[in-house]
């Protein structure tokens, strides 16, 4: 009984960690169309990269760019929270598997991306 029990909450922690995961790549998503149009190719530009293949996600995602941006903020904030939330509320015994510590700063640095492309596609609206 115990060890269901410990096979329980272990997929419950790896459920909430892929939850944050794939609400920070939706975030990153929406904040990527959000930039294509303006933001990022003038950033690409700077350094001497060709955006011509943006023009096909730009030419989609223009019309919806605010849209985006809050979709952005949503979902990014929203795995903020997941990932904060069940970080604080993880007591793991020493020696036990407590989820993959991969995940984590993958998230984090997933969150950091979408937020600098959120913010870059909301100034350049």
């Amino acid at each position: 009984m115990t060890d269901e029990i410990r096979d329980v909450s272990r997929v419950r922690e790896t459920t909430k960690e892929s939850g944050a995961l794939l609400l920070a790549i939706g975030g990153l998503a929406a904040a990527f169309g959000a930039a294509s149009c303006c933001a990022i190719p003038i950033m690409l530009g700077s350094i001497g990269l060709s955006s011509a293949w943006l023009a096909g996600v730009a030419i989609f995602a223009a019309p919806h760019r605010m849209a985006l941006v809050g979709a952005a903020v949503i979902c990014l904030i929203g795995a903020a929270t997941v990932l904060v939330r069940y970080r604080r509320a993880l007591a793991c015994a020493p020696g036990a598997a407590c989820g993959n510590p991969a995940v984590t700063p993958l998230v984090i640095g997933v969150l950091t991306l979408g937020g600098m492309l959120a913010v870059a596609g909301y100034l350049f609206a």
